[in-house]
């Protein structure tokens, strides 16, 4: 089993800001990526916000079976074509992972149907994560808890439907709690929304982030697609499973479908 993984990456703060670059010299997505390269089952590709389609062609996501996404700055920047068309996907069958401040990217408010709002704080605070679904595939191998020494604090409440599971839940050094690890069916495709990942801090350089993005790729994983959940085809009466006679009147007949 290989599980092709795509990371992509906004790549703006690593531009823009020394402190960024110099944690980040070769860019966040890349950093996330040797993150998963440790687990044999993950092949991964990177790519970023200022290629063509932004690195996200039908080709690109037909050849992807898991994508990790990393926005912040520039979410109003993200092709709302390219947004419906990594939906599409998802409904399809494909798994999404998508991290820290993509809470607020187009893609995940599309799939989520909500504002995803929470409040924040960047003050490089402790971030303390208990494992509150140790039986889950993405817990494996987590300790109990374990720590960030900074990152930006994250508080409820956070504007997302109810999730599937819950797996993590995050203590601030400045006291505020939040859902750190959500996961969601969205059609066929399994989402994964995980907190930690602010951009001056080396968070993607902790190993224990690492094993819960190996785990959640893994987790993610569907081999089969569905583009059938994303149409809606007529059944003729002829073709009915059980024989039937039409009855009444019919838009369709009338040449009245364009409701569809």
């Amino acid at each position: 089993m290989t599980i092709r993984t795509l990371v992509w990456g906004e790549n703006v703060h690593e531009k823009m800001n020394k402190t960024v670059a110099e944690i980040y010299p070769e860019g966040m997505h890349n950093q996330i990526a040797k993150l998963l390269k440790s687990d044999s089952n993950i092949s991964v590709k990177t790519t970023t916000l200022q290629e063509p389609e932004h690195g996200l062609t039908d080709k690109v996501l037909e050849e992807t079976d898991v994508l990790i996404w990393w926005g912040h700055r520039a979410h109003g920047d993200v092709s709302d074509e390219v947004v419906e068309r990594v939906a599409k996907r998802v409904w399809e069958g494909m798994g999404i992972i998508v991290l820290h401040s993509g809470h607020f990217s187009k893609i995940f408010k599309r799939l989520m149907g909500s504002p995803c709002a929470l409040h924040w704080r960047e003050a490089g605070e402790r971030e303390r994560l208990w494992v509150v679904n140790p039986g889950h595939p993405i817990a494996k191998g987590l300790p109990r808890y374990f720590e960030l020494e900074n990152e930006e604090m994250y508080g409820e409440p956070f504007s997302v439907p109810e999730p599937l599971e819950t797996i993590f839940v995050s203590w601030f050094q400045g006291g505020e709690v939040f859902r750190s690890g959500l996961t969601y069916r969205k059609g066929a495709g399994n989402v994964f929304y995980f907190r930690p990942g602010h951009e001056t801090y080396p968070t993607y350089h902790d190993e224990t982030v690492g094993l819960v993005l190996r785990n959640a790729v893994n987790w993610a994983y569907n081999p089969n697609r569905y583009p059938e959940l994303n149409t809606a085809p007529n059944t003729p009466v002829d073709k009915a499973i059980e024989p039937i006679t039409a009855r009444g009147g019919s838009l369709h007949e009338s040449g009245e479908e364009g409701f569809r």
